[in-house]
């Protein structure tokens, strides 16, 4: 494995910043956080030192396993969080990807008062619709994002992620990114607010992040496309 991740980055890297540029944007602007889910503290930390300094984690065990022994680094909770497990992460993680409820944001915001913090968080907006995917309707994000605001003083909103369906031709999920990026930029300039700071915009994975860069993603989640197919 040695030395692999280390191409592998220095190519992500290098891809994303080629495309943003095509896309009229920043080299750089967009960050790559490493999806280490599955993945050995020994790999984790090669990634960091290659020159990762944000990781995403897929559950809350993973985060509470490997916390300890992986070096300094930005924490990210990216998959479905059930509400019994918040109390287990909400001091170890910096950003919440996957919030698309009220009661998960209510969790959210007690733990995060218990450790005198404000949480910062993204809405889950499941773009497609599909049945097999977490996150709230399109619709509805305003209503939610309205009702953490007004109820939970401990969360700060930083943006939206999107997860886009698995498409043989990943060209395809670009409509799903575009209505995602149409609502962050629609709540971003209408909703104004001290703990709305809409920076972040998630979306985009090893296999379509390419398109979710030129639909305009700021952070793109890439495990496979770093460490390899998972056993």
């Amino acid at each position: 494995m040695t030395g692999i991740i280390k191409e592998n980055i220095e190519r992500i890297n290098h891809i994303k910043d080629e495309v943003a540029l095509k896309a009229g944007r920043s080299k750089g602007e967009v960050l790559l956080c490493a999806v280490t889910k599955t993945r050995s503290v020994d790999e984790i930390n090669e990634a960091i030192e290659a020159g990762i300094t944000d990781i995403g984690e897929n559950k809350a065990q993973e985060i509470m396993d490997k916390y300890k022994y992986i070096r300094p680094v930005r924490w990210h909770m990216i998959g479905h969080l059930q509400t019994n497990k918040v109390k287990y992460i909400i001091d170890k993680v910096d950003l919440i990807h996957s919030v698309d409820s009220k009661r998960l944001a209510e969790e959210i915001n007690k733990r995060a008062a218990q450790h005198g913090k404000i949480m910062d968080i993204l809405i889950q907006v499941n773009a497609a619709m599909e049945e097999s995917k977490f996150g709230v309707a399109a619709e509805d994000a305003k209503n939610l994002i309205d009702e953490i605001l007004a109820s939970c003083p401990h969360i700060r909103i930083k943006g939206l992620m999107c997860m886009a369906p698995f498409e043989d031709d990943p060209k395809s999920t670009a409509v799903y990114f575009a209505k995602t990026k149409q609502l962050y930029d629609k709540y971003a300039s209408e909703i104004q607010h001290e703990r709305l700071d809409f920076s972040i915009l998630s979306m985009g994975m090893s296999h379509d992040f390419e398109v979710a860069i030129q639909e305009g993603s700021n952070l793109i989640r890439i495990g496979t496309a770093i460490f390899g197919d998972r056993n």
